[in-house]
């Protein structure tokens, strides 16, 4: 029996390898992105709809839209996220702070908060939540990124007692270094820095941490894996990466 997925961020990297993933077992779809024009290009049969996480009438809309075309949903994959610049804590601006708060912890909370409810009304669901290796270990330049990664392990913990008994489960998923559009974004489009970031090494790809977010979902029912961080193996930690010499 297929099951109705919705998935942020879906227009490109995890969020689009989640849905690609979902949509090969024979689960309905809900996507949802600001580049809305990328969505059907990712699965054609998805319902589609723009999303902005920040802003909460989209959030509600879309939340709507979802169960209005595809009914009861029965997991939901926050991987709307971001990194943005490498500002030291004293040379900030704030400007990106701000983005990266509102989007990484206040937009997942701005979602999850309107699917939960529906989620326990019917019986039961699964929340999966994209976090990052940043959210274990910090590193020069990324203080804020870091924390509002680390902050997506007490709202987890959080949501798995206060959901406890209602056939909830939660699940965060940490990658490390992984080969998507992240280092462009955080870098405001400067491709040839982004790929410095992954030069001489083995990254993951975005199908290596959406195989990590189903087979989670694909667990019985009264198993539920609370944490799954996934590392290329020539990464140790967010600071030590093995990198082929250049030749």
């Amino acid at each position: 029996m297929s099951r109705h997925i919705v998935i942020t961020g879906a227009s490109s990297g995890i969020g689009a390898a989640c849905a690609r993933a979902f949509h090969a077992q024979g689960d309905r779809l809900s996507l949802g992105a600001r580049r809305v024009e990328r969505l059907p290009e990712v699965v054609p049969e998805a319902f589609c709809h723009a999303l902005d996480v920040t802003d909460r009438d989209s959030v509600e809309g879309f939340v709507a839209a979802a169960i209005a075309a595809n009914g009861p949903i029965d997991v939901l994959v926050n991987n709307a996220g971001l990194a943005r610049g490498t500002e030291k804590i004293a040379e900030g601006t704030g400007e990106a702070w701000r983005e990266m708060i509102e989007t990484n912890v206040l937009g997942l909370l701005e979602v999850t908060r309107r699917v939960l409810p529906h989620m326990i009304e019917n019986g039961g669901g699964h929340v999966v939540v994209i976090g990052s290796i940043a959210g274990h270990k910090a590193y020069v330049g990324g203080g804020v990124y870091c924390g509002s990664k680390r902050a997506l392990q007490p709202i987890c913990e959080a949501i798995r007692m206060e959901t406890l008994g209602r056939n909830v489960r939660v699940t965060s998923v940490d990658p490390g270094m992984v080969d998507t559009e992240f280092s462009l974004v955080r870098f405001s489009g400067d491709r040839e820095r982004a790929q410095k970031v992954y030069e001489g090494t083995r990254p993951l790809v975005a199908d290596d941490v959406a195989d990590c977010v189903l087979f989670a979902a694909n667990r019985p029912q009264h198993v539920n894996l609370d944490t799954i961080v996934v590392m290329p193996t020539d990464q140790a930690n967010p600071y030590m990466v093995h990198r082929a010499p250049q030749q």
